[in-house]
Formats: structure tokens, sequence, C-alpha cells
């Protein structure tokens, strides 16, 4: 989601230690309702700044609204950002009054997991992902995106390694929050992206480092390097910065590709197992949806529909072999933003038709973003 962000004026700052009560007016333009939509607020100035850890946000009703605040390179407080409802065509107003914030129930986050061969794994209270690192590499991973099923709003990563690890409870069953049934392998799996050259997608391995930006509550943001990226007979750098955000359907990325100039597009894409699920492409919109039967993969178990999504620039999508993808047009160095993300028919999409009409309500929000002023 692009950030509007404004800047506040002198005027708006304390004065003689007294807090001037401010709104923040967060404007909608599209045809849709934003519910429990992230907004971010930059409001610092030279000598001060109006955000700080002693300020309550509340709602029109005067109800509080939990927040996170956000740092800039010096660890000092840059803003904050909190999710937003507005009706279609309409504005909603907040305000900031001085005051000592309730503590925010974490909705994101994401570690290194070190126990479990250096997975790297994030969460919001739609989903959880994971992604591999370096002790896999015997194994021949990919820098696909695994996806773990969930049925509540609640934190379970750390529960789930621990249970596993620790207590021989096995997430590849359901304790009753949801469980892991998706495969990978090396494939892009739920929303990777890839180079693709000369006809060919060439899928990435495993990770070398990684770097946390931000890890909650409302967002978590972190950097995954892949320092040796083969495509096509030449070694790339890639760079991945992926953003997870309280109430968000789909998780942002950023990828960059560094390396030798080439004729080269990128496949955004999803890796389609058996190929028997229903697949739903709208080319023009730069959307690749997929509903599935899932299975566990040992017991070979169902446990009912499988949802994946992509959403990336680009107006051509292509199904070839396991896999289907959106191709975008790509110059070394440059950045590429695109979406991805998971869902499962126990857990907020209880048909094919919900999670296609939620991901194509996704690709329209990001065409128009919230417009956040500070009056």
């Amino acid at each position: 989601m692009k950030k509007v962000v404004f800047s506040i004026l002198a005027s708006l700052l304390l004065v003689s230690g007294i807090f001037a009560q401010k709104s923040v007016v967060v404007s909608n333009s599209s045809d849709l309702d934003r519910k429990a939509e992230l907004v971010e607020v930059k409001a610092c100035c030279k000598k001060s700044c109006i955000i700080t850890k002693s300020i309550i946000l509340k709602n029109e009703k005067g109800d509080e609204v939990p927040y996170q605040l956000t740092y800039n390179d010096k660890k000092e407080v840059n803003g904050l950002i909190f999710q937003a409802d507005v009706k279609a065509k309409s504005s909603t107003t907040y305000t900031l009054v001085k005051g000592k914030p309730a503590v925010v129930k974490a909705k994101t986050f994401g570690r290194f997991v070190p126990e479990r061969k250096d997975d790297f794994a994030w969460e919001n209270d739609f989903a959880a992902y994971r992604m591999y690192g370096p002790a896999l590499e015997k194994e021949n991973p990919s820098n696909g995106v695994d996806f773990w099923a969930k049925s509540t709003e609640e934190l379970v990563i750390d529960q789930r390694y621990n249970g596993e690890l620790k207590n021989g409870k096995s997430y590849h069953i359901d304790w009753g929050n949801g469980m892991d049934f998706y495969k990978v392998g090396h494939a892009l799996g739920c929303g990777g992206v890839a180079p693709y050259v000369g006809d060919s997608l060439w899928v990435g391995n495993r990770f070398d480092t990684y770097e946390v930006l931000e890890n909650g509550p409302l967002r978590t943001v972190f950097k995954l390097t892949y320092n040796k990226f083969a495509v096509s007979g030449e070694s790339y750098k890639e760079t991945l910065v992926i953003t997870s955000s309280a109430g968000s359907l789909l998780n942002k990325a950023v990828v960059t590709y560094e390396g030798k100039a080439q004729k080269m597009q990128l496949a955004t894409g999803i890796f389609l197992h058996d190929g028997k699920g229903v697949f739903q492409p709208k080319a023009e919109n730069g959307i690749v949806c997929y509903a599935e039967n899932s299975f566990l993969e040992i017991s070979k178990e169902p446990c009912g529909r499988n949802y994946v999504g992509v959403v990336a620039p680009g107006k051509e999508v292509k199904r070839k072999g396991s896999h289907a993808y959106v191709l975008t047009n790509y110059t070394t160095g440059k950045a590429m933003t695109y979406y991805f993300g998971a869902g499962w028919n126990k857990w907020k999409f209880p048909t094919d038709e919900d999670w296609f009409k939620a991901v194509s309500e996704f690709a329209a929000k990001t065409k128009t973003p919230l417009k956040v002023k500070m009056k």
C-alpha cells in the first residue's frame, strides 16, 4: 500500500509544555469500503515531534485506537501507523490527545528460526508464512514462499515451532488454530518471484542473510538477501523486502536484482501442485488466483480448500508446467513491488469465490490508496 505522508508545521508542536489536540483525516476516494486498513502518518519537524510515546489516538466515537510508532535511521520517533475504517467516497477523522496509550496487542510478528534449519517465519491476523535459509542448502529448497494456515487472529508461529521441536506436537496436525499442509518444494510456492529468461523460469535457492527492520505490533518488515542467484549462466544478487501488515490480505514485497544487464522479465507466481484446482487469472489487472483441495503431505488426509493469490505489475499471465505467474518487464538494478498471500476455507474465506473477490478488491485498493492529512 502506497504511503501518503504529510509534514506538520511548527505551530502544531508542543507550546509551553501544552499539547494541542490534533486531527488526522483519512480519506477514501474509491468505491470500496476500507476496513482495518493500515495508514501511516509521519509527523516530525527539525526540533520536536508531535508524535511521542505520550499520546492517545481516538476514533470518532471517542474509543482509543491502537497504533505503532515508527522510527527513523537514528531511532528517533518518526510517526505512527494505525488501522483505519473509512466508508467508500468518504472520510474519517481521528484525534490525537495527550495521555498514556494502552498496550497494543500484536497482530504481526516475524523472526529467524535457527532451531528449525534457519527458516524465516512471519504472520499477521490472516495467515503465516516462511522462507528457507542456509541450513536447508543440501535439501535443494527454493526462494518460494511456504504457507501455514491459521484459523485464529492470535499469533501462532512460536507456539507451533515450540510444539513441534520441544513437545512433539507436529504442526502438520491441526491442534485448534490451523496447521501446515502446504508443499513448496523447488517452486515459487504461494507468491515467490524469479527471473524469466530464455523462455525459462529460474527459481532460486535459499536466502543467505536476513534483517528485521520492524517487528509489530501492527507491521512487520524484514529483508532477505540471496547473494548468488543463478540466471541463464549469470549470477545476480536478489534483495527482497517483505512487509506484513495487520488486517492485510496480502503481503507487500519489493524485489531487486543486481548484476549483468540482460533482457529479463520477472515471474511472480504460484505453485499449482497437481494442477486440478480452480485457476482464475485476470491479466489486465496483474492478478493470478488459485484454489485447490489441500492434503497433508504424509497421510494424504484432506484438510479443506487452500487459496493463493498474486498481484503484480504487468498484463501478461503465463501458465507453464506446475506454475502460473504474472510476467513483468524488468531492468536490472530497479525495484519491483508486488503482493502475494494465501488463505484457507476454514478461516475468513468459506468459498473459492470469497477468495477471488477478496484478491480483486485488494488489487483495486492498491491503485487508490487512502489519503492522510493532519489538521
